[in-house]
């Protein structure tokens, strides 16, 4: 068995590197050259990922080979797909990437081959788009000449590794044969589950953020509902919680999932609930910003710049819509995160750089970022502590 694997981001490349761990042979395809450089010297380009730099120190350049010519994988006999799927400006997805990863992918397609797909994408699209594509380009038959199934990621950037040995892998085909060939496969280096069909697995992980949006959503709207009363919320939560009520907390939801995948549902059915809680989760930034002006002054902090601590990705930044309001508002904005240099910081979200805490007017804590916990306990009626960093 060789596998090929299309995209090396922060689902594919831990992917490609557990499937090298389990003794396959790997080629990986991305379109940035410098990191398929970096991943053939042995070099992990991801290093916030967990274990991560291990395996690739391990299998960059052997058992994992990286490259950005389809061809090199023409002798593979598996082909996983785990590029992304933005949303446009009107909240509907873009298959862009999708469509030219399927489209080179049917040009080295043989008889018996196996493709998978794991980006999340809205129902149906294996069973039409990449068929579709796959069939045109090959002229080989899913189902007969070669097989197709959909298999979602369901890791977490920063703990991939480890999720890979935990959860449980779906695996949904577009026929029978297609669904057992995908699990034969899985079963080599993941924890394959069944389910019926491709649109099956694919509808279960969208449900997975929806899940956890609208939980978010309700979070958000009882941290409002206890600061109107006076009531500290974290202990409220803590009083509340037992088997069959947990609470999650409240804040942002951003990366390229939880904000993403509700609309999949939200442009296509009647769904108000899961509408009514993507619009409250975005519009948490106006509360925010409502807050920033009950305290004088016009310099604020931000800390926590990233989507997530940990995690270094500015995209669904819920921060970078957030310091677009703020100076709409008419706010000097200054930020700092952990994960990003002095440059990184002004080149990447546009704000100076958060030197001096207590010269600001108002600080913002919008990731857990604990570090700074204790300096900025000194000037704790400047803070807004969106994550509960400070504890209550």
């Amino acid at each position: 068995m060789k596998i090929s694997v299309t995209g090396l981001g922060k689902a594919g490349l831990p992917l490609a590197a557990v499937i090298a761990d389990a003794g396959i042979e790997v080629i990986g395809i991305d379109i940035d050259e410098k990191k398929v450089e970096v991943i053939n010297k042995g070099i992990n380009p991801i290093t916030e990922e967990t274990g991560l730099s291990q395996l690739i120190k391990k299998h960059g350049g052997n058992k994992l080979k990286a490259t950005t010519r389809f061809q090199d994988a023409k002798d593979c006999n598996v082909h996983i797909v785990i590029v992304p799927l933005f949303i446009d400006k009107n909240k509907n997805p873009d298959f862009s990437l999708i469509k030219i990863a399927f489209e080179n992918i049917s040009k080295i397609l043989k008889k018996d081959d196996l493709v998978v797909l794991e980006t999340t994408v809205p129902v149906r699209t294996t069973e039409k788009l990449v068929k579709d594509i796959l069939e045109k380009n090959s002229k080989l038959k899913a189902g007969n000449d070669f097989y197709l199934a959909y298999s979602p990621e369901r890791i977490m950037t920063g703990y991939s590794i480890s999720r890979f040995k935990q959860f449980p892998k779906l695996v949904g085909g577009i026929d029978a044969k297609s669904m057992e060939k995908a699990f034969e496969v899985y079963k080599k280096f993941t924890k394959p589950v069944k389910v019926r069909d491709s649109r099956t697995a694919e509808l279960a992980k969208i449900a997975e953020g929806i899940y956890r949006d609208v939980n978010i959503a309700l979070a958000n709207e009882l941290f409002k509902v206890a600061e109107h009363y006076s009531i500290d919320f974290w202990e409220m939560r803590d009083a509340a919680k037992h088997d069959y009520c947990n609470i999650l907390e409240p804040g942002n939801v951003g990366g390229h999932c939880i904000p993403v995948y509700p609309w999949f549902l939200i442009n296509e059915l009647d769904v108000p609930l899961i509408k009514v809680a993507r619009n409250l989760n975005d519009d948490m930034i106006d509360y925010y910003a409502k807050k920033v002006d009950e305290i004088s002054g016009k310099r604020v902090g931000i800390i926590g710049l990233s989507y997530r601590e940990g995690v270094k990705e500015k995209s669904y930044s819920r921060a970078v819509d957030f310091i677009r309001l703020l100076r709409k508002r008419g706010y000097k904005v200054y930020g700092m995160d952990p994960l990003y240099s002095r440059e990184e910081t002004e080149k990447e979200f546009g704000v100076k750089y958060l030197d001096n805490l207590n010269d600001m007017d108002v600080i913002i804590l919008m990731n857990k970022e604990s570090k700074y916990a204790n300096q900025l306990k000194n000037i704790k009626n400047k803070v807004i502590d969106i994550k509960n960093v400070l504890g209550n």
